[in-house]
């Protein structure tokens, strides 16, 4: 062979290596890429955002098949290819199903698990009993494509419906692109444009799979962190604005609430009344019962509570047994029929615990009044009323507001 002919050879030999490494390089980003979407998403498994757990399982196998493949090296055999693909199948199926969880739905379906089965059966036939490397390639693509829509649907409808759009648009985004390509990828191999590959055999397809993994799968992971902070901010809100036990606004909340509701009825010269509510004998409950009954008993109330009143009033807890209500557009007058309607419902309603009675006292707003000085005069109807034998409702006199007027009616 002389010098001429050996030039061409060596430019080959030297392009193929290039090559390889660069398949080798991008699957040892891949790896890297799945590992660190793992420990991201790892990290925020203790704050118990559903569907994080799968996600994190999801990537942990998609690394578990590119360390698989880079083991194999460029010639697989059967049993590398169905670990591969068996690894690669589990990861799509949880990837959807913490979505699907995180998104506030069953995550299971038994049609999915059922297609999934089906689709791995036909990879053991055409690997096994039938080798064809295209239709290995087709089946995994559409499993790939499904796996890819279905992430990114369920993504942007949590999206929209949570507003945290631009999150869910970026995990949409990334998983249809990928989606599309492997579309793409099937249309090339039924009309015959991709040859028959192996993992790693250098070539313009396999780099472009897995650059395209490269791009999409960290954006999908960054996405689904980004979904998950917003759903961990919304639930401290939530926990800042609404008492877990209660479900009614935590006195922070009510406060800052009720100073705004204030400031626009005196400004607008619209009628605003007050009532603070406390549970009769509640420390004799706990002390009889346990504070677990207190707690569902405190949850009882308020769901009875609650429930009857308008929507424009504010319910808040103020601490232990005792609750406010804010009634927006009402007199005096009115809001101590209101209350008292409420200690009757309480009264009359079935608990699993011991028989329950509310006191109440009611305060109006007047002309330079603050929340502070109204819900300084209904404490005072609140204490006169349990002065008087608790069960009822007091108002304070619209002539002395030292005095208080005992309304309760009979049953």
């Amino acid at each position: 062979m002389n010098n001429a002919s050996r030039v061409p050879i060596c430019f080959t030999f030297v392009a193929r290596s290039a090559q390889m490494l660069s398949v080798f390089s991008l699957v040892g980003i891949l790896i890297a890429s799945c590992l660190m979407s793992v420990a991201i998403l790892g990290s925020l498994i203790r704050s118990a955002v559903p569907g994080v757990r799968r996600w994190c399982a999801g990537y942990g196998l998609l690394a578990a098949a590119a360390v698989w493949i880079m083991l194999g090296g460029s010639g697989p055999n059967a049993i590398e290819i169905l670990g591969v693909t068996f690894a690669t199948l589990s990861a799509v199926v949880l990837l959807v199903q913490g979505t699907r969880e995180f998104s506030g739905t069953r995550p299971v379906r038994r049609d999915e698990l059922a297609a999934a089965i089906v689709i791995y059966v036909l990879l053991v036939y055409f690997t096994c009993v039938s080798p064809n490397a295209n239709v290995r390639g087709v089946l995994i693509s559409v499993a790939l494509i499904y796996g890819r829509i279905a992430v990114g649907a369920l993504a942007l409808r949590h999206a929209s419906r949570d507003a945290t759009r631009y999150a869910g648009r970026l995990v949409a985004g990334a998983a249809w692109l990928g989606a599309l390509v492997y579309i793409v990828r099937i249309v090339a191999i039924v009309i015959g444009v991709v040859p028959q590959l192996t993992f790693l055999e250098p070539s313009l397809w396999n780099v472009m799979f897995l650059g395209l993994a490269i791009v999409t799968l960290p954006c999908m992971s960054v996405g689904m962190v980004m979904l998950a902070h917003d759903q961990i901010l919304q639930k401290m809100e939530m926990l800042a604005t609404f008492d877990e036990l209660t479900g009614a606004l935590t006195r922070r909340a009510f406060m800052t609430k009720a100073n705004v509701l204030c400031a626009h009825a005196l400004k607008k010269g619209l009628p605003l009344s007050i009532a603070i509510l406390d549970i009769d004998r509640f420390k004799a409950v706990n002390d009889s019962f346990g504070h677990a009954v207190g707690d569902r008993l405190l949850a009882h109330v308020s769901s009875v509570v609650s429930g009857q009143l308008r929507s424009c009033d504010l319910f808040g807890r103020l601490g232990g047994e005792e609750f406010a209500i804010v009634f927006a557009d009402a007199e005096m007058s009115d809001a101590t029929v209101l209350t008292n309607a409420l200690r009757l419902a309480v009264e009359r309603s079935s608990a699993d615990v011991a028989r329950c009675t509310l006191s109440g006292g009611v305060g109006g707003f007047t002309a330079g009044d603050t929340l502070e000085s109204a819900m300084v005069r209904a404490d005072t109807a609140l204490y006169a009323a349990k002065a008087a034998g608790r069960n009822r409702v007091v108002m304070t006199s619209d002539d002395d507001e030292n005095v208080v007027r005992d309304v309760k009616e009979s049953c």
